[in-house]
């Protein structure tokens, strides 16, 4: 029988954890945000005394499955801002996500029979630990909990059809979110210096470094909770880099048979095969 389960890596690279009916069992990653950091720490010592997982034989599952928010940024990179026409603004760019959209690791990027222009966006996502408002600058990163890979893969001539940008952004599985969560003390402070890199059937087409975004993690949070209440779970997605294939010429849509990883240092690399929808 299939059951959920949570996993941590282990020193020796190998996966150990619990499944949800055994006693043990901590709770998944947004009951434990939902509880505070020493939750989260108590939670891996339990899993590293749990069972190998053979991590190839199992469903990986979105990091979180129903975030409360998922905040996405457009326009965060100068280059992307150039190549998709736009001029770069001087606030962030704020469009939503649904979770019915998410998919995790492994899963298959759906393209809509109405449209062939499925497009795809490497980008840092980053998951709220703590709960805040009007939050200061210097306190920004404290409110962080970890980081993933986030897959914006986007339907372009749905996105333009108005002004809005959410319904191109909202296909059903279309965003691809994980495979790990790496909490925020494994890495640079604010995810910063990490090469991203997205790459379609092995040939790359994506390649920067996160601290090309022009508004930052810290900034994002500063800006944002001056207008919303940031919760544990709450997901912001910074943005994307040049070389999508919209931008391209000819243009490079994403079509059934590819496969599509976007790979962050230290993040590991999320990989995500097409396929129509049926």
């Amino acid at each position: 029988q299939n059951r959920e389960g949570l996993a941590i890596k282990g020193r020796d690279g190998g996966y150990y954890g619990l499944s949800s009916h055994e006693p043990d069992y901590p709770g998944d990653i947004g009951f434990l945000l939902a509880k505070g950091n020493s939750e989260l720490e108590k939670a891996a010592g339990v899993l590293q005394s749990g069972k190998q997982i053979d991590i190839e034989n199992v469903t990986i599952q979105p990091p979180l499955m129903t975030p409360g928010k998922i905040i996405c940024i457009g326009l965060n990179y100068v280059d992307h801002s150039e190549e998709s026409g736009f001029e770069q603004p001087d606030y962030p760019t704020v469009f939503s996500r649904f979770a019915s959209s998410l998919i995790g690791h492994g899963a298959p990027i759906v393209r809509p029979r109405v449209s062939d222009q499925l497009d795809y966006e490497g980008e840092l996502a980053a998951v709220i630990g703590t709960r805040g408002r009007h939050i200061g600058q210097s306190q920004a990163l404290s409110h962080v909990a970890g980081y993933t890979i986030f897959n914006d893969a986007s339907v372009r001539d749905f996105q333009f059809k108005s002004p809005q940008w959410t319904v191109g952004k909202n296909f059903d599985r279309t965003g691809a979110f994980g495979p790990e969560f790496v909490t925020a003390d494994e890495l640079p402070q604010g995810g910063k210096d990490l090469r991203l890199e997205t790459r379609v059937n092995g040939q790359v087409v994506q390649s920067a470094s996160t601290s090309d975004m022009v508004f930052d993690v810290e900034q994002l949070i500063t800006i944002l909770s001056e207008a919303l209440t940031l919760e544990p779970g709450d997901v912001i997605v910074t943005g994307t880099c040049s070389g999508v294939g919209i931008g391209r010429k000819p243009p490079l849509f994403l079509k059934p048979g590819d496969i599509c990883e976007v790979e962050i240092e230290s993040l590991g690399i999320l990989s995500n095969p097409v396929e129509a929808e049926r």
